[in-house]
């Protein structure tokens, strides 16, 4: 049986059975001797990710009282979960992240503890998913953004809205247009997905990340996408 460990755009984690490019943390929220989660999300502020291969180390995953093993489609799944680039593995992404950060959130510095504060403030209304409206169009949002369907399109949506039901529909933006994802990849989405407008959507991507995305920011997306 598949453990609980995989992480939607959405920023839960859930059981299956795909792994996913890129691995990752919230602090230790699992109990070793069953390899389940606690009830707690997160135990640390600083929500990293991080490579699967590194320097040839390999884990026992959730079987120790070290950090829990979370696993994620791609790094832009990662991000609009709340995650950020670990400074440890993937050092130079991080710095990369925090210099569009820098320039996308008009700031002369940062440090990772700041990122974390706010990346915190912004991916969490209690436990459910902090959701934002969107800033611009949807084929205006830069590559590696996320967007998911409002299940209520009537009612537009308020700064820093909790979705109170989630929608299984969630789309990567790539080239002004939606992939639809699932934990196995991305594929086009359907006609009526195509014409998304803002009235229908919500952004997932926490609008600090998305401005460091349109600063130049690249993550690293999954085969699917058609960008490898």
């Amino acid at each position: 049986m598949p453990l609980q460990n995989r992480v939607t755009p959405f920023g839960d984690i859930v059981a299956v059975a795909a792994r996913g490019m890129f691995t990752g943390n919230r602090g230790i929220i699992h109990d070793p001797a069953t390899r389940t989660l606690l009830n707690r999300r997160w135990s640390n502020p600083a929500w990293i990710t991080c490579v699967c291969d590194f320097r040839g180390r390999r884990r026992a995953v959730m079987a120790t009282r070290s950090w829990t093993e979370l696993f994620f489609l791609d790094e832009a799944t990662a991000l609009a979960a709340g995650h950020r680039p670990c400074y440890y593995c993937r050092r130079e992404d991080a710095k990369r992240f925090a210099a569009a950060w820098v320039r996308g959130n008009a700031l002369s510095r940062i440090t990772a503890k700041e990122i974390d504060g706010v990346l915190h403030r912004e991916r969490l209304d209690g436990r459910d998913k902090r959701l934002h409206p969107l800033p611009c169009a949807v084929s205006e949002l830069p590559d590696g953004a996320m967007v998911a369907e409002r299940s209520d399109p009537a009612s537009p949506v308020a700064a820093d809205e909790a979705m109170p039901q989630r929608s299984p529909a969630c789309y990567l933006i790539m080239r002004g247009r939606p992939l639809r994802w699932s934990f196995d990849g991305y594929r086009p989405a359907d006609a009526e997905a195509l014409d998304l407008q803002p009235m229908r959507c919500v952004l997932l991507t926490p609008p600090s990340t998305l401005r460091a995305l349109i600063a130049g920011y690249t993550p690293a997306l999954h085969p699917t996408t058609g960008t490898t």
